[in-house]
């Protein structure tokens, strides 16, 4: 019989908040973060639409510390002291080598490339900055997240675009399932607020101009954002021998590659996934009563997602309560999964479907029950999230109460 897994901890920031709960209060109450970009340092952009972190919380990281730091590393680091508190878990000597950490990013510490870029190229400077590779590897907020709190069990990056941290969680339930931790701090952090990015993102010409409306027939494509979300996963021997607060259980995982194209996403992949996270679930479809839906606001995800759902689920899709609240986080790439998890565990807890906002037009493509601009009061037994990403890669997670 395998070990169960569940979460006792919850941690994030985005441009709704710096906390996991006034996240899920801005959720909840529709009320999107997107709007224009206030960073001086990104001009001559096209589409000048993101979802912003107006102001970091107090995090007291010694300035020594943080410049070896890129930002997507310092949201991780933020994120997961959040997770911990809330956990209650206390990291000591008798119990470090059995806890790690996974992080999933959807790029790489882009903002020391653009710093050395801009010095090397613009200003003439002879060399990059010293800290400049430990900064931008994919794997850095793990391994940060991993010396800030003093984990020596298993950690690494996950990186599959804006399915990162979906994989970064799967992950990590594997670590638990398979014995090699009891504990393990995981989820996802992207900062692609920068110059660089948003350039090359304007020249898929999939940017929205004003805001992200998934599902809603006038949405104009995604809109970017910054930001982290990291949870606790234990093992529930583990966590009820300590007496922690169970937030929720990790029942199921699926994995799948389009095997197609890098950018065009097909119905079968996702389809696959969703499959595969139900039966590894041990759930039939009618046992979901919330899908957090990828839901990026391009017509071909939005219909494609739709199409998939509808083969998964059948009859039953049309009884589900769907949303995408990248709608008011915007699309934070390697974060997104992580940030949508917790849409998916406090609308089990709380019974409350968070709305997918902006919807203005019906669209008989997406003709399911996305829970337009206002939150719904809904049981909610278990709950999927989707996360669909470039190249394939197709991570979906189920949850439900203990």
């Amino acid at each position: 019989m395998r070990k169960r897994v569940v979460i006792t901890g919850m941690g994030g920031l985005c441009g709704l908040g710096t906390d996991a709960a006034t996240i899920w209060g801005e959720m909840r109450a529709g009320r999107p973060a997107i709007g224009p970009i206030s960073n001086p340092a990104i001009h001559d952009v096209k589409v000048a639409t993101g979802c912003e972190i107006r102001q970091l919380p107090e995090h007291g990281i010694d300035r020594k510390q943080l410049v070896a730091m890129d930002r997507f590393s310092l949201l991780a680091v933020i994120a997961a002291r959040e997770a911990v508190r809330q956990a209650g878990l206390v990291i000591d000597e008798t119990n470090t080598q059995r806890i790690g950490a996974t992080v999933g990013v959807g790029v790489c510490g882009w903002e020391v490339i653009e710093e050395n870029y801009r010095a090397i190229l613009l200003e003439g400077k002879s060399r990059a900055g010293i800290f400049s590779v430990p900064r931008a590897m994919p794997g850095a907020p793990a391994g940060q997240v991993s010396m800030h709190l003093g984990l020596r069990g298993p950690v690494f990056g996950v990186t599959s675009a804006c399915s990162s941290a979906n994989h970064a969680i799967a992950s990590a339930v594997d670590q638990i399932r398979l014995g090699r931790a009891d504990v393990m701090l995981t989820g996802g952090s992207d900062a692609p607020m920068v110059w660089g990015i948003l350039k090359g993102w304007e020249a898929l010409r999939v940017l929205s101009p004003d805001t992200c409306r998934p599902f809603s027939a006038d949405r104009q494509g995604l809109v970017l954002g910054e930001g982290a979300g990291m949870v606790v996963l234990e093992s529930y021997e583990h966590a009820s021998g300590r007496g922690a607060d169970i937030l929720a259980e990790i029942v199921g995982t699926g994995l799948s590659g389009d095997a197609s194209d890098i950018v065009a996403p097909t119905v079968e992949g996702p389809q696959g996934a969703m499959r595969a996270c139900l039966a590894d679930a041990g759930l039939e479809p009618q046992d979901i009563d919330y899908l957090n839906a990828h839901g990026t606001g391009t017509k071909a995800n939005d219909q494609i997602e739709t199409a998939a759902i509808k083969r998964v689920f059948g009859e039953h899709a049309y009884k589900l309560s769907v949303s995408s609240t990248k709608s008011m986080h915007a699309h934070c790439l390697g974060a997104s999964g992580a940030l949508e998890l917790i849409a998916c565990v406090m609308a089990i807890r709380e019974g409350i479907v968070p709305p997918t906002a902006n919807y203005r037009e019906p669209d008989p493509d997406c003709d399911l029950d996305v829970t337009p601009n206002v939150a719904r009061e809904r049981k909610v037994r278990a709950a999927i999230s989707n996360a669909f990403a470039f190249g394939g890669t197709n991570a979906v997670l189920a949850f439900k109460a203990v």
